[in-house]
């Protein structure tokens, strides 16, 4: 850390000590007149919404009514009294609840279980609240308004687990603001937040932990966007307070800032962990609503940040629109207003960017779902003029500031040949939280279905093993020198060092029968003798249907080396000869192909193995599933060539 970061945690443990005297005293605070909320009520037949799309939404819903609500990837239940908000559903462990916040240990699971799947952040009261909007039906109006009143009551300020982090008030703020723009017609919804002392305790909690907290230096990832976010949502939204003015200028000044450095210039996140750029780009759309909700859009810059997210995560889908799976995820949302899943939620941001930035003319089909609906009768109500920005006319194919390049057919068949190739920066910051150490990996699809495939992420902190495991190199299609990962693990989000890696040279990307990438890292020139430098090729070779994959070291003498190849778990396969006879099912057929691999290896077949483990695939947080992992172990002379070729069957 540096001088200034080791300067702002210490102002805050000193601020965590001043403020134990507030906990759970009500607020109080100074009030601009009589609080009021001014959103007219929302025309269901005034929205550009697919019918089927609505009824999508009301079906989400009334799984709520029945008592089950669906967060990252699964289902479960909704909760029905205070203690359910601190309940880990898959350990059944209770978070402290009456303790002060900041005594709390929230990364140990003994204490707390895994708070990821609380649903503490509320984003199921914003869909019921959609419902509502949409029906009218009153059952899903006071549904979301219990919700509210059970979480406010069971969570006074800085009480229990809920006030650890800054951007779970964030993510609140963005929940209570939209609930009550979306109930803007039910009779309650007055006495549920303006004219209620608890909602208006909690609105001004909320910001005025944001005010004084939020995170810094090495840690100021995406998670300070929606620190930010939340500030200028509730001061925008609920301007009721003293300090609403000075909260919605910090929050909108600091959104303006990490907009500017957390995306590349080349439209990538700069955290490169695929998942999370969807999300830092929903969190920035959403605060660009805000803008135009309030009557002064966010700048030309800010939206133009947005444009350059929406049209790289729209270049980097295959033909099934699944988005690259590089680095960490953990299925988050910013607003939900259409129902949760990850099969739609590609296509779906960039529905809502289209109403926010316009879509570029290579972009797939946009749905017409609720999210992009709100987003564009908020635009219609408050029209403004869209600043002009430099759009790419063609699909890209090479991120150079982001390090990826996607070899992949051009003429948008069916049976894609898809491949994703890293050559870019460790991670975000000094300490990279959720980069993987995958430098110079690969993926590759077939029609949308993995064959060689980035193993996810799995967890966080409840399993040590698993997510040292999920972040390592062997765990994904690159090469392991001398036993050791490209960068140095320090923890569950803390790499010690990266690698710094480049493209050699790059071509047929665009046109043309041959694709070739070539790379290398410096990752192990750091920490071994003889300064092993990995290079690697790929090539696609269009016609051939054929993928070529050379690993060789630059350096001096011989290494232990391990050289790993994860086949997608819908992918089967059978050992044949000096490689593996792979099937797939894909488009209603049957696929085939050949996995040949380098025989100057030693090779071994994984699968679900857990001492070491190895042989595991995460499709979604905390889901995992044997998967297939061909690991070939030996030693590599500097200069020798180890190859391997991937061949689809006509």
């Amino acid at each position: 850390m540096t001088p200034q970061e080791v300067s702002w945690r210490v102002r805050d443990e000193v601020m965590k000590r001043r403020w134990r005297a507030l906990k759970g005293e009500p607020a109080r605070p100074t009030m601009l007149g009589t609080p009021a909320f001014h959103f007219a009520p929302l025309d269901p037949a005034k929205l550009d919404l697919d019918p089927a799309a609505a009824r999508d939404v009301v079906a989400a819903a009334e799984k709520i009514l029945a008592g089950r609500i669906r967060l990252f990837e699964r289902d479960m239940a909704l909760p029905q009294s205070a203690i359910d908000w601190f309940i880990d559903p898959d350990s059944g462990r209770i978070a402290p609840s009456e303790a002060y916040t900041f005594d709390i240990d929230a990364r140990e699971p003994g204490i707390v279980g895994n708070l990821t799947f609380t649903p503490s952040r509320l984003i199921h009261v914003t869909l019921l609240a959609a419902a509502y909007a949409l029906t009218g039906r009153a059952e899903f109006a006071e549904l979301a308004a219990s919700q509210l009143k059970s979480w406010w009551d069971a969570n006074p300020f800085l009480t229990g687990i809920h006030w650890t982090a800054g951007i779970e008030c964030g993510m609140r703020l963005v929940a209570f603001a939209w609930t009550r723009r979306l109930l803007a017609s039910w009779p309650g919804v007055a006495d549920l937040f303006e004219n209620s002392a608890l909602a208006r305790d909690q609105i001004y909690r909320h910001q005025f932990y944001l005010g004084g907290l939020r995170s810094y230096g090495s840690s100021a990832n995406n998670h300070l966007i929606a620190e930010y976010l939340g500030l200028y949502v509730g001061a925008t939204a609920f301007p009721w307070f003293a300090e609403s003015a000075r909260w919605l200028e910090i929050g909108r000044a600091g959104l303006e800032e990490e907009a500017r450095l957390q995306v590349f210039a080349d439209g990538v996140g700069r955290e490169l962990a695929s998942e999370y750029n969807g999300f830092t780009m929903e969190l920035l759309m959403v605060a660009a609503a805000e803008g135009i909700l309030a009557g002064r859009p966010l700048s030309a810059p800010f939206h133009d940040a947005i444009a350059r997210l929406a049209d790289a995560w729209a270049a980097s889908l295959d033909v099934a629109l699944r988005p690259p799976r590089q680095g960490d995820t953990d299925d988050a949302y910013a607003l939900l207003l259409d129902p949760p899943g990850r099969h739609k939620r590609a296509v779906r941001l960039l529905a809502e960017a289209a109403t926010l930035v316009g879509a570029a003319p290579w972009w797939p089909e946009l749905p017409r779902d609720m999210g992009s609906a709100i987003f564009k009768e908020v635009c219609r109500r408050h029209p403004f003029q869209l600043p002009t920005f430099a759009r790419p006319q063609t699909r890209p194919n090479l991120f150079p500031d982001a390090g990826l390049a996607f070899l992949r057919d051009l003429d948008g068949r069916a049976d894609e040949l898809w491949v994703r190739c890293d050559h870019g920066p460790h991670g975000y910051l000094a300490i990279a939280g959720h980069a993987h150490a995958d430098a110079l990996s690969i993926e590759v699809r077939h029609a949308g279905i993995d064959l060689l495939v980035d193993p996810g992420t799995y967890c966080y902190l409840t399993d040590p093993v698993a997510r040292r495991y999920f972040r390592s190199t062997v765990a994904h299609n690159t090469l392991e020198i001398g036993g050791a990962d490209s960068a140095t693990y320090g923890g569950s989000f803390l790499w010690l060092d990266g690698p710094n890696a480049e493209a050699l040279s790059i071509e047929g990307l665009d046109s043309g029968t041959v694709a070739r990438w070539r790379a290398r890292h410096d990752g192990y020139a750091k920490k071994k003798p003889g300064q092993p430098i990995h290079e690697r090729s790929v090539t696609l070779d269009r016609a051939a249907r054929r993928i070529d994959i050379a690993d060789s070291i630059a350096g001096q003498g011989q290494f232990d080396v391990r050289l790993a190849y994860h086949l997608g778990p819908a992918v089967e396969a059978r050992a044949d000869g000096n490689g593996f006879a792979l099937a797939w099912q894909a488009n209603g057929r049957r696929y085939t192909g050949r996995l040949t691999l380098p025989a100057a290896l030693g090779w071994q077949v994984h699968r679900g193995a857990t001492e070491p483990m190895m042989g595991w695939y995460s499709s979604a947080f905390h889901e995992k599933e044997p998967s297939t992992s061909l690991v070939g172990s030996g030693h590599l002379n500097a200069g020798e060539v180890v190859a391997a070729r991937l061949q689809i069957d006509p």
